[in-house]
């Protein structure tokens, strides 16, 4: 009687302690969207220059690659969360510094129409995977495998702006990479 009482209290504090690791996996995802949505809506109002997006989106990329490795391990630990949680704020930082610089970008150029639609696709994507760990449809490994692709397609963002123009060619890049990433998140979550 006590080991099957011990050993449904263990699964319990089993089940409740991945459900509070998934449930900070799936918080540290949302401040990706909630960044991304920031950095796009500076490019829509003009608070923020291709060229500033751009560099956002290497810092975008950078955190998205730290999200990866340390989920390739498992759950993330307190230390860990703590150390993506410092570089989102670094990063929340930064887009707050570049929209209120005074410097202006032409939110209707065809540039910053690009970068965009390539940085709400962005975040388009960061939510799907974020529902993907709260419905329980993916997991530590196949997250990391995700944010691993959002990390290369926000490095690809941020060297097609680095000059402040983003091209026909470099989009069309862009897009595909993009749609390679909306099948793979397609295929972990089915």
């Amino acid at each position: 009687m006590k080991t099957t009482l011990a050993l449904c209290a263990f699964a319990l504090v089993g089940a409740c302690s991945s459900e509070a690791f998934a449930q900070a996996d799936a918080t540290a995802v949302q401040r990706d969207v909630n960044q991304q949505d920031r950095i796009e809506q500076g490019l829509q109002s003009g608070q923020l220059t291709t060229r500033e997006a751009s560099q956002l989106e290497r810092g975008e990329a950078g955190i998205d690659h730290m999200e990866a490795r340390d989920l390739s391990k498992g759950p993330l630990t307190s230390q860990e969360q703590r150390q993506i949680n410092n570089a989102q704020n670094r990063e929340s930082n930064a887009i707050y510094q570049d929209k209120h610089n005074g410097i202006t970008g032409n939110p209707n150029s065809v540039s910053s129409r690009r970068m965009q639609a390539d940085v709400a696709r962005d975040a388009n994507q960061e939510k799907r995977i974020g529902q993907g760990i709260r419905s329980g449809q993916l997991n530590n490994r196949q997250v990391a495998g995700l944010e691993r692709g959002q990390a290369h397609d926000d490095r690809l963002e941020a060297r097609a702006g680095a000059n402040g123009h983003v091209g026909a060619g470099a989009q069309a890049r862009i897009q595909g990479a993009e749609n390679r990433q909306s099948n793979r998140i397609y295929r972990a979550k089915h």
